[in-house]
């Protein structure tokens, strides 16, 4: 599978897109990682783009934050058009 600069930018705001949702519910990693069924440290590394997330856990993770995977993707894909840097808060 190809990997360029479009699907690493999407990737990378994919990543500040779910750190934000999961902060903008005061949901601490270990409070996801209970209502998702992941791991605290899986999510962790899914938030510093250590690991990329499968889509069996995007699913978890959006599923348990109440939110739309698309509605994700369609954000990160927007950020990433205009090429600015993700913004997720240290």
């Amino acid at each position: 599978m190809p990997n360029d600069k479009l699907t690493d930018a999407i990737s990378s705001h994919v990543a500040c897109v779910l750190k934000e949702e999961r902060e903008k519910r005061n949901l601490s990693l270990k409070m996801l990682a209970k209502k998702s069924g992941i791991s605290r440290q899986t999510i962790s590394y899914v938030e510093q783009e250590v690991q990329s997330p499968s889509l069996d856990t995007l699913l978890r993770i959006t599923s348990a934050l109440g939110v739309d995977l698309a509605k994700i993707i369609a954000r990160a894909q927007k950020r990433a058009s205009k090429k600015s840097p993700p913004t997720a808060k240290p």
